[in-house]
């Protein structure tokens, strides 16, 4: 994380104009007078508690009028298990994007994609994929794994101490099964790697999650087994913690790229030539060499995965349905691939190995996610793996139509005149 001397003089001339060293010292010192006033610990949510941090905050009626209109006052119970210190609600723009035809093992049919996003010419390009997917019958989707996973670590004295820890935990298996399934009606403990770096070992816990995402489900699950292998270890553990940073949860990393956490699907389209010239204005031999290019710029500047813009569509879908947003972080790491067919036309597929997505749960209850969810017939049971199919194929419809645009020389145009008017 190095930054070039030539920056650092030119950054640093600039702060000495503004302040000389003692005043940019003093900036930086502890100041110790008293804090403002805190907001209090009640959690809960009730027009009392809500008054209250109001108060506290002490800005102009027109700020909380903003935040907290007559709709989200008289919602607000509905927000109780999914927000502390609630002052109210963030409104964003909602686009439909479609109809995205996914013609997938779980997902069946034409979807119109709810989309909330503040970009201008987001909605427009994902909506002119999903269109030109449609007009060919739709993409093929296909969820291929899934996995959730929470990963404990544990230090002991020596070596030697880790290694008959690792020889008790593989015998233990099925103990740990029916200590995590015990915490919930939904969860299957599937499988459990370990990983040894000298005297630390890890247990990384892989589960089925049903339909939820599963984040706080296997943590729950795997603090069960927790507490049980450090009362019952057969040597002393000299530290241990509930989550050692190996599961990968909400960073992209190589383990989940090379495996799965979460759902992990690919989808793929051919599109017809004369199509690729008519819709995206360019030709199928331009989009691939681009594509060529695209890939090779993303090794070198060493990205995991190659791809172009996955976490545009998916950031958008996952705040309008509910879907915990900071997942994108992991979930928007794949592998986009353009080809010319035999025939001359354009086949176009995506792999994302890391969606964490569910319809159940976490934000998928509250009232306006709820309505997107029901809106692509993919609210409650059964339907989280249809949910991650759908995914996949935004992915893909965006990857076709951002790449298009690129290739037309339209990215621009297509900014200025939507952005900008």
């Amino acid at each position: 994380m190095a930054i070039q001397q030539c920056r650092a003089n030119e950054y640093l001339g600039r702060l000495l104009k503004q302040y000389n060293v003692e005043q940019l010292k003093q900036r930086l010192r502890p100041k110790h007078e008293a804090p403002a006033q805190n907001i209090p610990r009640d959690p809960r949510i009730s027009e009392k508690t809500v008054a209250r941090r109001w108060r506290i905050l002490a800005l102009d009626m027109s700020v909380q009028q903003q935040l907290l209109d007559t709709q989200t006052q008289a919602q607000q119970d509905l927000y109780q298990r999914n927000i502390e210190n609630f002052i109210g609600t963030v409104k964003l723009p909602v686009g439909i994007a479609g109809p995205l035809r996914v013609n997938g093992l779980f997902a069946q049919g034409d979807y119109y994609i709810p989309l909330a996003t503040s970009e201008a010419a987001l909605v427009a390009s994902y909506n002119r994929g999903a269109n030109l997917m449609s007009k060919v019958g739709g993409c093929t989707a296909m969820l291929l794994n899934e996995g959730v996973n929470r990963a404990p670590g544990f230090a002991f004295k020596s070596l030697i101490d880790a290694g008959v820890f690792v020889a008790w935990a593989v015998s233990q298996l099925d103990t740990f099964k029916g200590l995590a399934e015990a915490t919930t009606r939904f969860g299957k403990l599937q499988d459990m790697r370990i990983t040894v770096e000298g005297n630390h070992v890890y247990l990384n816990f892989e589960y089925l999650t049903g339909d939820a995402s599963g984040q706080n489900m296997v943590t729950i699950a795997t603090h069960a087994i927790f507490e049980y292998i450090k009362q019952k270890s057969p040597v002393t553990i000299e530290y241990a913690f509930i989550e050692a940073n190996l599961s990968g949860d909400k960073k992209a990393s190589a383990q989940s790229f090379q495996s799965v956490r979460g759902k992990k699907v690919t989808a793929e389209a051919i599109i017809p030539i004369e199509l690729v010239e008519k819709v995206l204005h360019t030709t199928a031999t331009r989009m691939v060499d681009y594509w060529r290019m695209s890939a090779l710029g993303g090794v070198l500047s060493g990205t995991i995965g190659v791809q172009g813009h996955y976490a545009n569509g998916l950031a958008a879908l996952y705040i309008a349905c509910g879907q915990d947003a900071a997942c994108v972080s992991e979930s928007s790491v794949g592998v986009t691939r353009f080809e010319i067919t035999a025939e001359g036309d354009l086949y176009a597929s995506v792999t994302l190995p890391n969606l964490i997505v569910g319809t159940v749960g976490g934000g998928t209850g509250l009232p306006s996610q709820r309505a997107c969810l029901e809106m692509m017939g993919l609210a409650g049971e059964g339907n989280a793996q249809a949910l991650a199919e759908v995914c996949a194929a935004v992915a893909l419809a965006g990857e076709l139509s951002i790449i298009g645009a690129l290739c037309a020389d339209h990215f621009v145009r297509a900014h200025q005149q939507l952005a900008r008017g």
